[in-house]
């Protein structure tokens, strides 16, 4: 059920129950982090391999030295400077943390969204949450609650709406590898903004098992329909007779019809893109096509995150 009442969501969450939430990025699959049973059942359905982390939720910045060891100076200067926000830090975890949240690792991911109504519901509990994406593992991530209904309305008991996610694509999760600062998962807070305040930072890319933080794995977000990357220009004619969608920046295809195009941001605007990639994909997928053609984005701003998730969209 689709609904707008935080107090329901709080008390299912109190129950031990799974309730999807939205965030400024994606809406998550809300279980009580320091209850076994409610993380148990966030992988079953979101049918999510144990072997990948989960990320905790908490409703201030104050909350997070309950769960964590203690954080680093240099990730210190990134909470104050973007929490609540898009995100998250990989921490030396506490032993109140379940091994099962974490995989496994030593290291807890953790965030405080910047969200309304996920911080009214974060505030009201006395645990953190962990929150993975609210859709079936694997498959384009949810930017509204109708996006969850879709895929999951059948297998939770309450959907919190709270509107489309003003960002659009997950967070940036940040750590401490060989002693340097490094992106462990690009996503909606901008390499760029990261230097600006903390100087150069590592990159690190994906991993294809056992991933050190949640979402590293090379293959992830992606519709049913086989994307491929490229110019448009240059693959369509290597595909006659195929239904063809067609993702790219700015710029429209001659030849395709509108209708099977996804324009992420006519202006050049990142962070418009960003907002629109998830829903377009969801869009595109639900039409008769054969294929999808992504064009990359320029490598840079909220570029980087958009060209990854399409990355690993084209990888499955």
């Amino acid at each position: 059920m689709i609904g707008t009442d935080i107090d329901t969501a709080v008390r299912l969450l109190q129950e031990g129950q799974v309730v999807a939430i939205p965030t400024e990025t994606v809406y998550g699959l809300a279980g009580n982090a320091l209850n076994q049973e409610a993380v148990s059942t966030i992988f079953s359905v979101k049918q999510r391999p144990s072997f990948d982390p989960l990320i905790i939720h908490v409703g201030r910045v104050a909350d997070i030295p309950y769960y964590i060891q203690d954080i680093p100076p240099v990730l210190r200067k990134l909470a104050d400077a973007f929490m609540p926000g898009p995100l998250t830090l990989l921490l030396e975890k506490k032993l109140i943390i379940p091994d099962l949240v974490t995989a496994g690792s030593p290291r807890v991911a953790v965030r405080v969204p910047n969200h309304p109504v996920a911080l009214d519901v974060l505030t009201k509990l006395n645990f953190p949450v962990a929150a993975p994406s609210a859709n079936p593992f694997g498959y384009i991530s949810p930017t509204t609650a109708q996006h969850v209904a879709q895929q999951l309305g059948e297998q939770i008991p309450y959907i919190l709406d709270g509107g489309h996610c003003s960002v659009g694509v997950e967070s940036t999760i940040v750590g401490i590898e060989n002693d340097r600062p490094t992106v462990l998962r690009k996503g909606g807070l901008s390499v760029e903004a990261i230097e600006a305040r903390i100087g150069p930072i590592a990159v690190r890319e994906h991993s294809t098992s056992n991933p050190i933080a949640p979402g590293m794995l090379k293959s992830h977000y992606a519709p049913h329909v086989p994307v491929i990357l490229g110019k448009p220009e240059d693959l369509l004619p290597t595909l006659p007779g195929k239904s063809v969608g067609v993702i790219r920046f700015r710029e429209k295809t001659a030849g395709i019809p509108d209708r099977q195009q996804l324009i992420l941001s006519a202006r050049g605007d990142f962070r418009e893109a960003a907002q629109r990639l998830f829903a377009g994909m969801r869009y595109l997928d639900q039409l008769a096509l054969d294929v999808i053609i992504a064009e990359l984005l320029p490598e840079e701003n909220l570029g980087r995150a958009i060209n990854d998730r399409l990355r690993r969209a084209a990888a499955g």
